[in-house]
């Protein structure tokens, strides 16, 4: 098959389309013929060697994939060759403490599609059956691979972590990621209100069509004080943060006694310091989270059909491009998601 991968660490120009092995399924494994595939933040710490994937080089990026299945490993039962599929993105064991207690995401041996194992920038993908989801007929391709890792993320972190309800105000980190862009529609569809930044001028009326009320520009303005502002200076009840340093530092100055501040990423750096006196003084909560539940990822596909949320994408690009796909998320020239089509 074609692929695009890397051998070696660095920037995009280390991403390579040539020839690749072919993925042979096991017997409990199906192969999926990859229709679209969405780029991630986690694709750029692999690339660079932040994060070396675990299997060692060369690799293929790519965590959402929406695609066809293409083969069936001899224990699979109840899916048929081209039948319209989106991939779970989360590998678990099932049997260790935590995967008995239902919190598989803690995993001790978790990982990801094309992270921990080759992933979607490639014409085809293998994946456990147990992973495989039916995509609705309403559901295009390119939609479907912009929901499995950060819609879902999303949902999790707001939904099942913060509990963010209605009434309730939420400060949403970079508007235009695919997190960013995912986390203000979930938070209007459960009845709060959001405040949320952006890196550009540009950005501005995308986040507003969205359903955030007030937008900032964090370049030219400081969040606090918007917010500060925006809620006649009681601060948001959530923080949804992704950036880390800085942005982190900064987000625990917004929240208000009692909020939450969810942690799902660390896009700019893995360190972030944090006021005590803060947390302490204002019983604020701070929560990590990675990904979501299975069960998760239907609810938002049955949301998603019905046209209550819908997956931003801001533009896709050949496989053959991989290169040039992967530069334009570098440069956050990106408002949502950016897909490869194989």
């Amino acid at each position: 098959m074609r692929a695009a991968f890397f051998k070696e660490h660095g920037g995009a120009e280390k991403i390579l389309y040539d020839d690749y092995r072919d993925p042979a399924p096991g017997p409990d494994d199906v192969v999926v013929r990859v229709r679209a595939c969405a780029l991630n933040h986690v694709d750029m710490l692999l690339l660079d060697g932040r994060f070396p994937p675990p299997e060692g080089l060369p690799h293929v990026n790519g965590c959402e994939v929406a695609g066809t299945i293409e083969t069936l490993g001899a224990g699979v039962k109840g899916l048929g060759r081209g039948r319209r599929v989106i991939i779970f993105p989360g590998f678990a064991c099932g049997g260790c403490e935590y995967c008995v207690r239902g919190e598989r995401t803690v995993c001790v041996k978790y990982g990801y599609l094309g992270a921990h194992k080759d992933g979607g920038y490639a014409e085809l993908v293998r994946a456990p059956a147990a992973n495989i989801l039916p995509l609705p007929e309403a559901i295009a391709f390119e939609a479907g691979a912009a929901l499995p890792l950060a819609m879902l993320t999303a949902w999790h972190a707001l939904v099942a972590r913060a509990g963010l309800g209605p009434g309730q105000t939420v400060l949403v980190q970079a508007a235009g990621s695919g997190v960013g862009s995912a986390a203000i529609q979930i938070a209007r569809l459960v009845g709060a209100r959001v405040i949320t930044t952006v890196g550009s001028d540009d950005k501005v009326e995308f986040a507003r069509a969205l359903g955030a009320e007030r937008v900032v520009n964090y370049r030219t303005q400081d969040f606090v004080d918007a917010v500060r502002t925006w809620t006649d200076k009681r601060g948001v009840d959530v923080v949804v943060e992704h950036i880390g340093g800085e942005t982190f530092e900064k987000s625990v100055y917004a929240l208000t006694r009692l909020g939450t501040l969810v942690t799902i990423g660390s896009h700019d750096t893995h360190w972030g310091r944090l006021d005590l006196r803060h947390v302490y003084s204002k019983n604020l909560r701070v929560v990590g989270t990675n990904l979501g539940s299975i069960l998760e990822l239907r609810t938002i596909l049955d949301y998603v059909t019905a046209g209550r949320l819908e997956p931003v994408i801001d533009r896709a690009f050949p496989l053959k491009d991989a290169r040039a796909a992967v530069q334009y998320v570098l440069d956050r020239k990106n408002k949502g998601k950016v897909l490869l089509i194989p």
